[in-house]
């Protein structure tokens, strides 16, 4: 007889414990640490250039790990954030145990753990952008009824020295295998250390942008996750950007999130898949249709999405990427199937659910529950986001769409047929309104918008302030056409935002 083989959880906590990630306590953890030997306690949290960063403790006796955490530990909030003052900079950081993962790069065995931000009374720090995201769901569920699962699709270019065999094609490599394309490993090695942390990983694939030049090759590739709540969803990307440069730290080459590496070449997205739901269930198509609310909550974001560049798209080189007659979107539409509009319904299975035993004859027949599987997908988001407040401002858009009178209205008039980027439409194109072309419009339709953000108390002044500042000061109103064919000042402001995000 054939031996069966036992699967052990990839995530050593929900293995070693027997739950879910999301009631381990700090009970639990403590025992972990006690029965794996484990030395050394990081604690992390997201800072304001949304880089994860790192508080390490050495594990002396049980007293003093119980102390950290049961209290947390303080830190200087005007070196994390901008928009804090040195003199009231003093904040909490308090661990999440249902983030606690083993962390899977240190010689020494270690237990990192991901936190919040609490302000001087013990409250949740209002300001933060982590928190403004838990703020922005809480108002679209307690008004609308809804909630809004999502889940991220990361790109990124590897850069290494040029091989000397097997040269894939320039702008040719969506979905290659080695030896065409040189980091597929690299990629595994990272997919199972994210697993590891608690990631819940869709799949990877190389992607459509390589390219070489006399020293350097480029290689572009994509992480796709599995769609879960924001919190969860959130923690996946900054964990998984993490991870990966850690992965392309020890393989000896550069990983960049950037939405451009060079001019004339494919950039790289962060695009954000959503599915609206309701006491459960996926909303998102109904009789085989986008429903009507999955129209309404299309609608609303649409009618923000220029001031969600503001969080989605926050680097000059951001607008080297939105730019006409690529597959980036540049026009505040929707569409099914369409990778050039904003807003993209991509095929959900509908009416497509017996096509495994149509390829395999001696397959019984399934009757599958596809319901989960449904999502749109918000395409002008980049490495550069504020993971945090791009979410924040997604559910922003969705609680606004379900409130609009003329949600549905406005949904049919910002629809668009997959052919409508041909020539013989160029009409209708005129028609749709733009996404800004530069960090300073981007700050300007977010200033314009603000109240919408503002609304119920969800963003901050402080915080829409801080960024409105950031995005004016690179002064980069006409810098596309400025640099336009001057190749050399290009790459430097492709090289000062290299590592963004």
């Amino acid at each position: 007889m054939t031996k069966k083989q036992n699967f052990e959880h990839v995530n050593p906590l929900v293995g070693y414990l027997n739950k879910p990630a999301c009631k381990f306590t700090k009970k639990d953890i403590i025992s972990y640490i006690e029965n794996n030997d484990i030395r050394i306690l990081n604690f992390r949290y997201v800072g304001g250039d949304g880089r994860l960063k790192a508080l390490n403790f050495v594990i002396q006796d049980i007293e003093q790990l119980e102390n950290v955490l049961s209290t947390g530990e303080r830190v200087d909030g005007s070196s994390l954030f901008g928009f804090l003052e040195a003199g009231s900079s003093d904040l909490y950081v308090v661990p999440r145990f249902r983030t606690a993962f083993l962390n899977p790069f240190a010689e020494i065995p270690t237990l990192d753990i991901l936190c919040s931000y609490y302000d001087k009374d013990g409250n949740l720090l209002a300001s933060a952008p982590e928190n403004i995201m838990r703020k922005a769901h809480d108002v679209l569920h307690d008004r609308t009824g809804y909630e809004l699962d999502v889940m991220g699709e990361i790109e990124y270019y590897i850069i290494s020295e040029k091989a000397e065999f097997y040269e894939a094609t320039d702008q040719r490599g969506y979905h290659e295998s080695s030896p065409f394309v040189k980091w597929e490993q690299l990629r595994i090695d990272a997919m199972h250390a994210m697993a590891q942390c608690g990631c819940d990983i869709k799949y990877s694939h190389s992607e459509v942008g390589n390219f070489s030049d006399e020293q350097y090759e480029y290689e572009q590739n994509e992480i796709e996750f599995q769609p879960t709540n924001i919190e969860a969803a959130a923690d996946q990307l900054i964990i998984a950007k993490w991870v990966l440069r850690e992965v392309a730290y020890r393989y000896g080459v550069t990983v960049s999130f950037a939405p451009k590496i060079t001019s004339g070449k494919a950039g790289s997205g962060m695009h954000i898949h959503m599915r609206p739901m309701k006491d459960g269930k996926n909303v998102t198509f109904k009789d085989g249709q986008v429903s009507e609310p999955s129209r309404k909550i299309i609608a609303g974001i649409l009618d923000i999405a220029p001031a969600l560049s503001a969080f989605g798209n926050t680097i000059p080189t951001s607008y080297f990427r939105l730019v006409p007659n690529q597959e980036a979107p540049t026009n505040v539409c929707w569409g099914e199937r369409n990778r050039s509009a904003l807003i993209r319904v991509p095929l959900g299975w509908t009416g497509a659910t017996d096509m495994i035993k149509k390829e395999n004859k001696f397959e019984e027949n399934q009757t599958l529950d596809i319901s989960d599987k449904p999502t749109f997908e918000f395409r002008c988001p980049d490495g550069s986001a504020d993971i945090y407040l791009l979410i924040a401002g997604l559910c922003v858009g969705a609680r606004h769409g379900l409130e609009m009178p003329n949600a549905l209205e406005f949904a049919e008039k910002t629809y668009i047929d997959v052919n409508i980027f041909a020539e013989e439409h160029k009409k209708r194109q005129q028609q749709l309104a733009q996404l800004p072309y530069s960090c300073e419009k981007a700050a300007s339709y977010l200033k314009k918008q603000s109240d919408i953000f503002k609304q119920y108390g969800v963003f901050t002044d402080s915080l829409i302030d801080g960024v409105v500042k950031t995005l004016e000061s690179y002064d980069d109103e006409n810098l596309r056409e400025k640099l336009e064919g001057n190749h050399e000042e290009t790459m430097k402001l492709v090289n000062r935002f290299l590592h963004c995000g």
